[in-house]
């Protein structure tokens, strides 16, 4: 007997072809996230448990309930479906290049406005804008009176409280050098949990927003990290997502993708200037 029946045999509530379908079009339509059929299983696990938590009985009721636009359950099935996977100092390339080249840059060329803005863009629990902040106080700190802010955003509101307290536990700091978990972190009452320091989480602004709603900030950004995000959307939704991106940059001013993301045959407003490091063109035209 073929596994996948008897995954479904085994399963607490019935899960048709059909509800997958509503599901897919329900997280289109909402996320901007393009399910594949191979998802059925985990989709399947992560939304029966908002069906134990409401005590319903069936996934038609929950879909019901979801299409009707109930705001609260919308945030619940939108924190269910995302994945969220992250850690400090992941792709350390991109962190080497803002210490050593973009940071830098920026104080050479920002000497006049002394404004920095970044923004990291599906920040999940917190590590990529923590990440950042250390490496601004680490390369910039000297800088007094600067205007340095990092938004950092995501759709999954659970994730965000995790990200806004900024307390991990010992096994989330194995990789980190143990000098930056020395100067950057401080041991709480709790057995093997740090809390971010307070002159690291006072540069960061955490915002719920979802990249494929409404956008309420104004930019200009002059640096945006959208880093293993967008994989999870089609492609008309990458270019309507980067051309937003890049109505939020200057020419000159930078775009950090995910090691498996790339920019060809989605916009031609970005030139690529390192491993997956793009920067804003002047126009367009690709040229």
């Amino acid at each position: 007997m073929p596994a996948g029946r008897d995954a479904a045999q085994l399963r607490e509530y019935d899960f048709s072809d059909e509800d997958f379908q509503r599901v897919r079009r329900l997280v289109q339509a909402r996320i901007g996230i393009a399910l594949a059929d191979s998802k059925r299983e985990l989709v399947y696990g992560r939304l029966s448990r908002r069906l134990r938590a409401l005590g319903l009985h069936g996934f038609d009721a929950y879909l019901q309930l979801v299409e009707s636009g109930d705001p609260h359950e919308l945030q619940q099935f939108c924190n269910a479906i995302t994945t969220n996977l992250t850690a400090f100092f992941r792709e350390q390339h991109h962190f080497r290049f803002l210490a050593e080249q973009l940071f830098p840059a920026l104080e050479r060329n920002n000497a006049d406005s002394r404004r920095i803005r970044i923004w990291s863009a599906g920040c999940s629990s917190g590590e990529e804008p923590y990440s950042i902040a250390m490496v601004v106080l680490e390369t910039l700190g000297h800088l007094r009176g600067w205007d340095i802010r990092i938004l950092a955003t995501d759709i999954d509101t659970s994730m965000l409280r995790q990200a806004r307290r900024g307390l991990y536990g010992g096994d989330r700091l194995e990789k980190l050098d143990s000098a930056r978990l020395l100067r950057w972190f401080e041991p709480t009452q709790a057995a093997q949990q740090y809390r971010v320091r307070e002159e690291v989480r006072s540069l960061i602004v955490f915002k719920p927003l979802n990249l494929v709603g409404l956008w309420p900030m104004r930019g200009p950004f002059d640096v945006i990290l959208c880093r293993n995000v967008v994989i999870y959307f089609d492609r008309e939704t990458q270019r309507q997502i980067f051309s937003r991106m890049a109505r939020l940059q200057n020419p000159g001013d930078h775009l950090i993708l995910g090691h498996s993301e790339s920019l060809l045959d989605v916009s031609t407003q970005y030139r690529l200037a390192g491993q997956t490091i793009y920067r804003r063109r002047p126009d367009g035209s690709g040229r």
